[in-house]
């Protein structure tokens, strides 16, 4: 098995996976106890997980602590922190990491967001497959999921689920642009 780059994300029908001051409370409109949307087989299926550091530090900062801290984690910052455990602070250059990683043995690699991540990775074509759990709510301002700006990506439809929640699951498949 060839390790992809899997974004795993919840996004608002507009577009937006969080509401100006990164407020994340309308996800919670399709919680549901023993729903967990697929999420529990996709974590098992990956052993690293792709972060960026606005989003790590929200989680932080909301949970108490980083639930995927027994995978090897990269936060993707600007600015240098000594590594904690599985988890690297990592500011180098994105591309090299990513061929780096997908160069090793092991299961996929999981970007778990933010938008900043998400737009760098587009940019340069590095993610294989995308799984955006669509909330059905408009939010009408925020932060994007996709920023303008990186280009143009071709999708290919592996699955469409839709829950009773109203939550519909978007499962692509990113074709390479040459």
């Amino acid at each position: 098995m060839s390790r992809k780059v899997i974004l795993y994300i919840a996004a608002s029908v507009d577009g937006f996976i969080a509401k100006p001051d990164d407020d994340l409370s309308f996800l919670s409109i399709v919680q549901k106890d023993g729903e967990d949307y697929g999420y529990h087989q996709f974590e098992k299926s990956v052993d690293t997980v792709v972060i960026g550091r606005r989003t790590y530090d929200w989680v932080i900062r909301e949970v108490g602590h980083f639930p995927h801290a027994d995978k090897n984690t990269f936060v993707i910052t600007r600015t240098p922190k000594p590594d904690q455990g599985n988890v690297t602070f990592y500011s180098g250059d994105l591309g090299e990491l990513i061929t780096m990683l997908k160069s090793q043995k092991g299961q996929h690699i999981f970007c778990d967001g933010g938008a900043e991540l998400v737009f760098g990775l587009l940019k340069d074509n590095l993610i294989d497959e995308m799984i955006i759990s669509v909330i059905p709510i408009l939010v009408g301002d925020g932060t994007r999921l996709f920023k303008n700006g990186f280009g143009e990506q071709s999708l290919k439809l592996l699955s469409c689920q839709q829950f009773e929640t109203g939550l519909v699951q978007l499962h692509y498949e990113c074709l390479k642009q040459h």
